[in-house]
């Protein structure tokens, strides 16, 4: 994980406006604090910030041709580099052991067609000196961040992240992901055009082995470091398959002759909190060297303004589950542990949040994970390399592996659906892939854990303790106005609104409020997931209490958890959630405040 900046087409490059680049460059140093490097060509300046993650000795960037004529900076993990190497070795004389150094002889020999062939994660941008031209790309679901800004004197500007470019754009915005930006063709277009883009309902029938194998490639070919590295560790379904997959497969990677076959896991939690319980018992069945990390309320608060500015949103939701993240990454890097694997996006990919149990229909079901696979730069994707790169910390998401994504979004979403008739909870296809009796990849009931938001996951305290917090700081007058303040994305509580203040005092231009996600939701859901279920309208707190069950879900007690009959839909009669503190029992009965309000029929 690095981070770059390109400004280009200055009208002015003196020695003043190199003395400015370098310092905007220098708010990415958190990103990148092994090395740093600046190439100018006239009005054309690339700059970056490095993690040395691979070939920490010889990958220091920009990143040349032959004859210094072509320049790179980018932030990537590029995982087919290897087999790319091999094909342009007759022809490209490669001077460092970087895995983004292929994309110059991809670039040279395709022109700017070519970012499909990378198998990774990446932003990067190009400069061609022969015809003055430039190019710039974002990976596939937007692992890696990048924004892009137009400077009063005509330049643009593209770097990882909003705070080296904010002072200096008047106008600037996300650059999307799946897309590459042409100075030649004057303008964006998208490279990944996937057959799931289009939303229409997959028939392909599941294959499990097929699913784990896939799964299995993706987390052994993000096994690729030179550094020391581990997993992060909830207990929860996804971070124990990666954890699991990870353990299993170790022995088998070049890591393991530098740096042995023990894996370290980490995991972080209030005292007593279900994701410390849980990590310990999956690091126990592993054999994992594991970390825990314990923090309170009071620890979180203060350091709410640190990751709102280092994460740069105010959404509620991503800003409860950063913190954790954010002071956990910290005590990582301070173990020397340059890289960890962890489980985002697997929620989206196969329906795992809670709400989809409400899905009135495959289709809708469907339709839903392909919005929320497409938003994920602007949520998980946002918090896991953000909040770990505020400390030097790498992040890899073997579920966001393209290969992956294409199996888990071909598949009929029939099999994906919650249907307590026939023992399916969320994300069953993941489980029942990996259930093996012979060699269990973990314990059956961690197996079938149910799904923690995360932010509940490390303790349930936490986000009481926010709310009583933003209570206290943000008045009813306040609220009144809140409109008038804040016309645009105008927040409905006083966590949000404490949340938009910081960001405002850090962000204060339009376009950055612009950059962050905005809308009803329930659990993690999008707004149009709102629809399903009428009383989720009146609701103003997007965490997953109000349709959230704490109870495992293995296959003997499957219905234990159910929220509704048939494939998880809402039928009409008394199950109806009383309030936004409703829960749903093990019984399958509404509780709100501990008071029975009906069975959900």
């Amino acid at each position: 994980m690095c981070g770059i900046l390109a400004v280009l087409g200055c009208a002015d490059w003196s020695q003043a406006k190199r003395a400015r680049v370098l310092a905007c460059s220098r708010r990415l140093k958190h990103r990148g604090p092994d090395w740093s490097g600046l190439y100018q060509c006239e009005g054309n300046f690339l700059a970056q910030q490095r993690l040395a993650v691979v070939s920490p000795l010889s990958g220091d960037q920009p990143l040349y041709n032959e004859d210094r004529t072509v320049v790179v900076v980018a932030n990537g993990e590029i995982y087919n580099h290897k087999k790319i190497r091999k094909q342009f070795a007759a022809k490209h004389t490669f001077t460092t052991g970087s895995d983004c150094e292929v994309i110059i002889p991809l670039y040279e020999e395709y022109g700017e067609n070519f970012v499909n062939m990378l198998d990774g994660v990446f932003a990067f941008v190009l400069y061609d000196t022969r015809n003055n031209t430039y190019m710039a790309a974002r990976d596939a679901i937007g692992v890696n961040p990048l924004y892009i800004g137009w400077g009063s004197d005509g330049a643009v500007w593209i770097a990882s992240e909003m705070k080296a470019l904010h002072d200096d754009c008047p106008k600037f915005e996300l650059f999307p992901p799946g897309h590459l930006y042409s100075s030649a063709a004057g303008g964006f277009r998208r490279w990944y055009n996937p057959e799931w883009f289009a939303e229409l309902v997959p028939a392909t029938p599941y294959q499990p082995l097929v699913l784990r194998e896939a799964f299995e490639k993706a987390v052994i070919k993000r096994l690729m470091t030179d550094v020391p590295f581990g997993v992060l560790l909830s207990g929860g379904l996804d971070s124990s398959l990666v954890a699991s997959v990870t353990k299993r497969h170790l022995i088998e990677t070049e890591a393991a002759k530098k740096f042995g076959t023990e894996l370290h896991s980490f995991v972080v939690g209030l005292e007593n909190s279900p994701d410390l319980k849980a990590a310990r018992e999956v690091a126990d069945f592993l054999g994992t060297i594991h970390h825990e990390f314990h923090f309170t309320v009071q620890d979180g608060i203060d350091a709410i303004e640190e990751v709102i500015y280092h994460n740069e949103t105010y959404d509620v939701t991503t800003i409860r589950a950063s913190t954790p993240m954010f002071l956990m990454a910290r005590k990582i890097k301070a173990l020397g542990v340059k890289m960890v694997l962890s489980g985002e996006g697997s929620d989206e990919l196969l329906g795992g949040y809670l709400y989809f149990h409400f899905a009135p229909n495959k289709e809708e079901f469907h339709k839903e994970t392909c919005r929320k696979v497409k938003a994920l730069h602007q949520y998980d994707c946002l918090r896991a390399n953000k909040a770990t790169s505020a400390w030097g910390l790498e992040v890899r998401v073997p579920f966001l592996d393209k290969e992956f994504i294409d199996v888990a979004m071909s598949m009929d979403p029939e099999w994906k659906l919650y249907d307590t008739d026939l023992g399916r909870i969320e994300k069953w296809v993941m489980r029942k892939a990996f259930d093996d009796e012979e060699e269990p990849y973990l314990p059956k009931h961690i197996l079938y854990r149910q799904k923690e938001q995360f932010s509940d996951g490390v303790g349930y305290s936490w986000i009481d303790g926010l709310k009583a917090f933003t209570e206290q700081q943000v008045t009813d007058g306040m609220m009144k106005n809140a409109a008038e303040v804040f016309p645009y994305n105008t927040p409905i509580n006083k966590e949000a609104y404490y949340y938009r203040m910081i960001f405002e005092r850090l962000y204060p231009q339009e376009s950055a409020s612009e950059t962050v996600p905005w809308g009803p939701s329930i659990a993690c859901s999008t707004p149009a997931a709102i629809e399903w279920v009428a009383q989720w309208k009146a609701s103003n707190d997007p965490s997953g209490r109000l349709i959230a069950s704490h109870n495992s879900a293995t296959p003997a007690h499957t219905d234990a958890a159910a929220h509704a009959k048939g494939n998880g839909k809402v039928q009409n009669g008394n199950g109806k959630v009383a309030n936004g503190n409703g829960h749903i029992n093990g019984n399958g009965k509404v509780t709100a405040n501990g008071k029975a309000n009906g069975a959900l029929e």
